[in-house]
C-alpha cells in the first residue's frame, strides 16, 4: 500500500476571533497537535488547543481544532500559523503541504477583521460543471489582498458546496477508491435492494443507474419518484440523480476530493472501472476530463481555505435536490427507511465537514457523544445519530462582526404547507422568522445570508407558481421566498418594521446566474436600504439561451412602471436591478466566480462584483 500522507485535507480556517480560532483538517491517522502563532512584532507563541478528533475510518480523522486565546489577538494584521503534529517541531505546514503558502511565505497566516469592509461569497460548485472554478478566483485575489487593510474579512459560502445528488462517473470511481484506500466505514441498509456498502459497489446499478436501487413497490413508487429521479424540469435544469452518494463514507470521500489535492494522488483516475456498461462509456470520458481539471485547481483551493475564515450553510444539494420543497416530499422521502438513512448521510457529512466549523461552542451538544457513533469497522447506532441532526434546529448563527453577519437555516426549519402536501413550504417558518427579526433590532447595518435569493427574478418566480397551482411544484424547482404567502408576508413585514435596520445587505445564492438589486419601501420617507446580492455559482451556470429570455421578458413585463407589478407580493416594494458592466441592458451575468462585496462610508455604499479569471472583475452599477 502506498504511505499515505498525514494530511489528507485542510487545515480549513473556520471561525476566527480576537479570541478564538478554529481549524479543520483531516489526518491518516490520530494525532497530537499544537499550533503556533506569530503575530506581527512579537515573539511566537506556541499554544496547546483542544482537539476533537472523529475516527471515521481506518485510515481516516476528521479534527476539528478549538484554541481559546486568553488574551485577545491583533486585529487587522496579518498573523502567521504554524502546525506541531505529534511534536515534532522541525516538520511545519509547509513540509507537508508544498503548495499551501503564497510566495516565499514560510508559513499560512490570516487576519482577524471586526469590521467588514470586504468579503467573498458565492455557492453552487459542481466539480463536473464544464466551466472554471471560482474558487481559484477567490484564491487569486486574496493572494494579492491578504495584506490590505480593507482585505476580504472572510469567505461565506451559501450553498451547494458539495452536490450528493449530482455526481460524475469519474467523481465517483474517485469515491470508491479513496474509501478502500483509507479505510473508511462501511454500513448496512434497510429497505433496499442492497443491503450494504458492500453490495452497493458491486452492483451492477452503481454507476449511471443507482436510481434503480430503490424499491419499487406500490408504497414506494411515490418515493422513486420523488427523490431519485425528481420530475421532469422542462424550464430548468434536469437533475443528475443516477450517481446519488448513498453511504456516509461516499460523502465523506466527496468532500475530501472537493477540498484537498493530496486525495487524487491517491486514486487512479485513468482507468475505466469495468462497472461503467458500454452506453456510458463515452460520457465517462467527457466528465473525466472536466474532472480532471477541476482536480489541478486544488492545490490553489486549499491554499485559500488555509487563509481566510470561512463560514458555510447548507442548500439542498448539499444533501439531495428538493430538499424539504414540500410536505408531501418529506413525508415520503424520510418515511422509508432507506430514502432516511441517505438524507441522514448527507446531514452528518454537512455536520462533520462545514457546520461544525461555523460556531463550535453552539454544536457541542451534538459532538458529546459523536464518537460513540464512530468506531472499528463500521458506525453504530447510525440511525440514532440521524434522527438526532434531523431533530436539530440550530444550523443557523450570527457573526458579532460590525456589520453583523446573520446566516440563515432555509432549509430545516419550514413553513408547511397545510392546505396541499404539494405546495412549496415557507423557507423559514414563523418562529424563526420572529427570531431572526429579534437579532436585527438595533443595529444600524446587518449582512442577512439567505442561500435562495429574497427577491428574484419576478418572471421565473410566476412560471413556478403557475406551475404550483397545478400541483407541480418539484419540476420547476418553486424554492423562492414569494412562493409561501406567510413566510412571504413575515419577511416583507420585517423589512417595513420601524425599528428594522436601515441598512440592509442581503447575500444569497441558488440560482446559478448572478445580480444584484437595490430595494426599498414605496411611499415611505425613511425606507430601509436594501442591497441583495446573488453570486451563484462558484462552478455551474444556468442554460445560456434560457437566461437570456428571462432577463429580456423579465424587462419588458416588469418594468418599473409595468401594471403586472400589482399582482405581485413585492408591490409595496420599489427594486431597481442593477446593470452588468460592459453589457449594454442585461441584468443577470451567467458567469462561474465568487462574489466581491466592498462596503464603503459604513455600508451606505454597498459595490458588488463576480470575479472570475475569465473576464477578471464585471461589477453591477
Amino acid at each position: 500500500m502506498t504511505e499515505l500522507p498525514l494530511l489528507l485535507s485542510g487545515p480549513v480556517l473556520r471561525h476566527t476571533s480576537a479570541t478564538e480560532l478554529n481549524f479543520w483538517l483531516c489526518t491518516s491517522r490520530a494525532c497530537s497537535i499544537e499550533i503556533t502563532l506569530y503575530p506581527p512584532g512579537q515573539s511566537p507563541h506556541t499554544y496547546k488547543p483542544q482537539t476533537q478528533q472523529i475516527p471515521a475510518g481506518k485510515h481516516c480523522f476528521i479534527q476539528l481544532v478549538h484554541l481559546p486565546v486568553a488574551q485577545a489577538l491583533p486585529t487587522d494584521c496579518y498573523i502567521g500559523y504554524d502546525f506541531i503534529f505529534d511534536g515534532d517541531s522541525s516538520t511545519p505546514l509547509k513540509a507537508h503541504l508544498p503548495n499551501l503558502c503564497y510566495g516565499t511565505d514560510e508559513r499560512p497566516g490570516f487576519s482577524i477583521r471586526p469590521t467588514i469592509h470586504s468579503l467573498l461569497h458565492g455557492s453552487c460548485r459542481k466539480p463536473h460543471h464544464p466551466g472554471e472554478d471560482g474558487l481559484l478566483s477567490a484564491d487569486s485575489h486574496l493572494a494579492q489582498a491578504r495584506h490590505s487593510d480593507k482585505g476580504p474579512a472572510m469567505l461565506l459560502l451559501t450553498g451547494d458546496q458539495i452536490y450528493a445528488d449530482d455526481v460524475a462517473g469519474p467523481m465517483l470511481s474517485a469515491i470508491g477508491q479513496l474509501i478502500e484506500a483509507l479505510g473508511l466505514w462501511s454500513e448496512t441498509f434497510a429497505g433496499a435492494i442492497v443491503n450494504n456498502a458492500r453490495e452497493l459497489v458491486h452492483s451492477e446499478h452503481n454507476y449511471y443507474e443507482r436510481d434503480q436501487l430503490l424499491p419499487r413497490n406500490k408504497a414506494n413508487r411515490d418515493l422513486l419518484e420523488l427523490f431519485f429521479s425528481g420530475a421532469e424540469k422542462p424550464i430548468f435544469t434536469s437533475a443528475g440523480a443516477d450517481n446519488h452518494l448513498i453511504t456516509f463514507s461516499e460523502v465523506l470521500a466527496m468532500y475530501l476530493l472537493s477540498w484537498s489535492p493530496c486525495c487524487w494522488a491517491l486514486v487512479d483516475t485513468e482507468r475505466v472501472p469495468d462497472g461503467v456498461k458500454a452506453p456510458y462509456r463515452e460520457r465517462y470520458q467527457n466528465e473525466r476530463t472536466i474532472i480532471a481539471e477541476f482536480a489541478r485547481g486544488l492545490d490553489q483551493v486549499q491554499r485559500l481555505l488555509a487563509h481566510i475564515p470561512s463560514y458555510m450553510i447548507f442548500d439542498d444539494h448539499d444533501i439531495t435536490d428538493d430538499w424539504n420543497l414540500t410536505r408531501g416530499w418529506e413525508e415520503t422521502a424520510y418515511g422509508h427507511p432507506f430514502s432516511r438513512r441517505i438524507i441522514g448521510n448527507a446531514l452528518i457529512g454537512y455536520w462533520l465537514c462545514q457546520g461544525w466549523g461555523n460556531q463550535p461552542k453552539a454544536l457541542e451538544p451534538l459532538a458529546e457523544h459523536i464518537n460513540h457513533h464512530f468506531s472499528a469497522g463500521e458506525l453504530h447506532n447510525q440511525d440514532a445519530l440521524i434522527d438526532r441532526l434531523l431533530e436539530w434546529e440550530h444550523w443557523h448563527y450570527e457573526l458579532p462582526t460590525e456589520p453583523p453577519v446573520v446566516v440563515l437555516d432555509t432549509r430545516t426549519r419550514r413553513w408547511r404547507s397545510e392546505s396541499s402536501p404539494n405546495r412549496p413550504s415557507g423557507l423559514m417558518d414563523w418562529e424563526a422568522l420572529t427570531d431572526m427579526q429579534q437579532k436585527l433590532i438595533g443595529h444600524p447595518s446587518v449582512i442577512l445570508v439567505s442561500p435562495s435569493p429574497v427577491f428574484g427574478v419576478k418572471l421565473i418566480e410566476v412560471v413556478q407558481r403557475v406551475f404550483t397551482f397545478f400541483g407541480k411544484a418539484l419540476m420547476v424547482d418553486a424554492e423562492n421566498w414569494m412562493a409561501h404567502p406567510g413566510a412571504a408576508n413575515v419577511m416583507l413585514n420585517i423589512f417595513s418594521h420601524p425599528k428594522t435596520p436601515p441598512h440592509f445587505i442581503i447575500l444569497s445564492g441558488d440560482v446559478h446566474y448572478s445580480f444584484v438589486y437595490n430595494v426599498s419601501l414605496r411611499r415611505r420617507k425613511h425606507s430601509p436600504e436594501i442591497t441583495q446580492i446573488t453570486a451563484s455559482g462558484i462552478k455551474n451556470t444556468f442554460p445560456q439561451t434560457l437566461l437570456t429570455w428571462f432577463d429580456r421578458l423579465n424587462r419588458w413585463l416588469y418594468a418599473s412602471r409595468s401594471p403586472l407589478n400589482i399582482f405581485t407580493k413585492r408591490r409595496r416594494m420599489k427594486v431597481r436591478q442593477r446593470r452588468v458592466e460592459g453589457q449594454s441592458h442585461a441584468r443577470l451575468l451567467n458567469q462561474s466566480g465568487i462574489g466581491l462585496v466592498t462596503l464603503e462610508n459604513n455600508a451606505d455604499d454597498v459595490k458588488a462584483s463576480i470575479l472570475s479569471g475569465e473576464s477578471n472583475a464585471q461589477d453591477f452599477y
